[in-house]
């Protein structure tokens, strides 16, 4: 998916324009925010519309509805483009300290403090809460994100965890570990990559 693309991708769901600038806006804090870390990849910085604001936002299309939770927020791909393109509560979880102050900060000048709470700390010591959509991005491979995460969920919870072209290997080390509905729905990024969306997740019985 290329630039114009990704734009035209986002104007055939009728984003408004005001969310079209605030992406804009987003996509130059985290430009800004590289001189001093390193948010994403620098190969990627020219392509922020497609491997990044709709490689995000495409997972609104398999998500439930209720509360998000995003591990691993990083950069904030997903959970602020969800933020802003889903209007969708959610909570970001970071461990890393120079990217809750970005995230921090980004929810401020975004203007989306009423509904992203950032949680500064390793997924383990969240408070135990309950959501609807699960999502993590590049956090951890899905046998142990499942077992980090799986308090979080009832079995109406929607888990949509992008995985890049290891989606359906990582499908295959969690058979018989874990049960549920599980599937594979593909990225339009790109052609080689993949979301594994799942419900219903319990461990497998012994």
């Amino acid at each position: 998916m290329t630039e114009e693309e990704a734009r035209a991708w986002l104007a055939a769901r009728n984003v408004p324009r005001g969310t079209l600038d605030r992406l804009a806006q987003f996509a130059d804090l985290v430009r800004r925010e590289g001189a001093n870390q390193n948010l994403i990849s620098a190969s990627t910085m020219d392509q922020m519309w497609a491997r990044h604001i709709v490689d995000s936002a495409q997972l609104l299309d398999s998500a439930g509805e209720g509360d998000w939770l995003d591990l691993g927020s990083g950069a904030g791909f997903p959970g602020l483009v969800i933020a802003l393109v889903g209007e969708r509560p959610i909570t970001l979880v970071e461990s890393r300290a120079k990217r809750i102050a970005f995230l921090r900060q980004a929810v401020d000048v975004l203007g989306v403090a009423n509904r992203v709470a950032v949680f500064g700390g390793r997924a383990e010591i969240l408070p135990d809460r309950k959501y609807g959509v699960i999502t993590a991005r590049a956090f951890a491979p899905l046998p142990r994100l499942l077992a980090i995460a799986h308090r979080f969920s009832t079995p109406k919870t929607t888990w949509v965890l992008p995985k890049g072209r290891s989606a359906a290997l990582e499908l295959e080390e969690v058979a018989g570990s874990w049960q549920g509905s599980f599937g594979i729905v593909p990225s339009v990024t790109d052609s080689e990559a993949a979301i594994i969306v799942a419900r219903d997740v319990r461990p497998g019985r012994s």
